[in-house]
């Protein structure tokens, strides 16, 4: 029950949060969608700060699996697999409630306080899924899959910024040709050293 009690918390507190921003969101507002007492979410949570922070970790996971879903096996060429990515992220963003990326939101409504969890929580996310697109890459030959990681992250911030905007889904569309054309360079040039970075820099 506790733990259902503490989901359900969490689960409040990331629909409001996502829709509505951190600030504006009040403890009592996400107290009241989950149904509980203000006394009990901060049993749960000693401060909104330590819901912020579960909040964010509750979608680290998630977000890096939808996207590896998107990516597909690598059974396809990637320069086609990249493009699906895109794509699917301009499908994404058509749905009505979409609001962008929730960590680099909450990285920037509160870029004046750079210690706060949460910053550091986006921070840290951006950082393990750029390794993981790094990861990728080099398991599909890419050289410099470092270099093309953070080119590649770099259009996923762009299109999504862009769409957020615009409401225009062919931000995304446009991104991913980039992207595509980056990754068919990168695994025209062999490099024998990229590897070796690559394991290094997520070990």
């Amino acid at each position: 029950m506790e733990e259902s009690t503490r989901s359900r918390i969490i689960g409040a507190a990331e629909a409001l949060f996502y829709e509505q921003g951190l600030r504006s969101v009040s403890v009592d507002a996400i107290a009241a969608r989950a149904g509980v007492t203000k006394r009990t979410l901060y049993y749960h949570f000693e401060s909104k700060d330590a819901l912020i922070a579960a909040y964010l970790a509750a979608r680290d996971a998630p977000t890096v699996e939808r996207y590896r879903a998107w990516l597909g096996e690598g059974d396809r060429p990637l320069p086609e697999r990249v493009t699906a990515l895109f794509s699917a992220l301009a499908a994404y963003a058509g749905q009505p409630r979409w609001r962008g990326c929730g960590f680099t939101r909450a990285a920037v409504e509160l870029a004046g306080q750079p210690g706060h969890p949460a910053v550091v929580m986006a921070a840290d996310h951006k950082k393990r899924f750029e390794g993981w697109l790094a990861e990728e890459l080099q398991s599909a030959g890419v050289a410099e899959p470092l270099s093309v990681a953070r080119q590649l992250m770099i259009l996923l911030e762009g299109a999504i910024s862009q769409m957020l905007i615009h409401r225009d889904a062919s931000y995304a569309l446009a991104a991913g040709e980039a992207a595509a054309m980056i990754v068919a360079k990168g695994l025209a040039s062999p490099s024998p050293k990229a590897a070796e970075r690559v394991e290094a820099s997520v070990a």
